[in-house]
């Protein structure tokens, strides 16, 4: 599968106003997860795992006990996820995944991003197919035999793994996230994952020449400086 997964966040934070728009996505992450499964990030493995993510991405800590105390308040907003696939410049695809309270909003909001680029919002469905929904943890090592074994003893269901430059990465379905997460870790301990989320994985990128990657990139600004968007994925590489 090789490394054709994103590290999206490192690309968001490039300016104090992105860091924010990064600080809200995580804040609202983390309260909804709060909210639907518990304040004790112990017994809330989803809640950790935000957190996790949040804290390798330097959100401040005030910012993460804000929107766990702004779910034990019993907060009315309700949120719900949604997502939206199409095709964008060159013909590359691309998925939006969205939390969002008022979902016509979102969608008439995406839909505007994808119109005034010149790009076409497909149906659910239409590109999703082309891209492996993944489970992905990068962290320093280069046993791969041992974690593979690891993986396997816990019933993992491994797609692949590779070990390169001092890093194992793995990548498994997206629903064997936490078992995995959790086989690595009471294995080889507190473990400091590089990366550590479920993204979807285009299973054939493809590339784009200089005045469609422009596009593309101005795109993804689009789309990313929306409140309700969480992550934009596409098959360029």
């Amino acid at each position: 599968m090789g490394r054709a997964y994103q590290n999206r966040k490192e690309s968001m934070a490039k300016t104090s106003d992105a860091k924010a728009r990064v600080y809200s996505k995580y804040a609202r992450e983390i309260y909804v997860s709060a909210k639907s499964g518990g304040l004790d990030p112990a017994g809330n493995l989803s809640l950790r795992s935000i957190i996790d993510r949040a804290k390798k991405d330097q959100v401040p800590a005030h910012v993460i006990e804000k929107a766990i105390a702004k779910a034990k308040g019993g907060g009315d907003e309700d949120f719900s996820t949604a997502r939206y696939e199409g095709f964008g410049p060159g013909g590359c695809m691309v998925i939006v995944d969205c939390l969002t309270d008022n979902p016509n909003r979102t969608f008439g909001d995406v839909r505007q991003c994808f119109t005034k680029s010149k790009c076409k919002i497909g149906a659910q469905g239409s590109v999703s197919h082309m891209f492996d929904h993944s489970a992905i943890f990068v962290f320093a090592g280069d046993n791969e035999d041992a974690v593979l074994e690891a993986l396997m003893e816990a019933d993992v269901d491994v797609s692949d793994i590779e070990s390169e430059d001092g890093s194992i990465t793995v990548f498994a379905p997206h629903t064997e996230y936490f078992k995995a997460k959790q086989a690595i870790e009471d294995t080889f301990g507190d473990t400091d994952f590089e990366v550590n989320e479920i993204q979807f994985i285009p299973q054939a990128p493809a590339p784009l020449g200089d005045e469609d990657q422009a596009a593309l990139d101005k795109f993804i600004d689009m789309l990313e400086y929306l409140e309700d968007v969480q992550n934009v994925y596409h098959n360029v590489g």
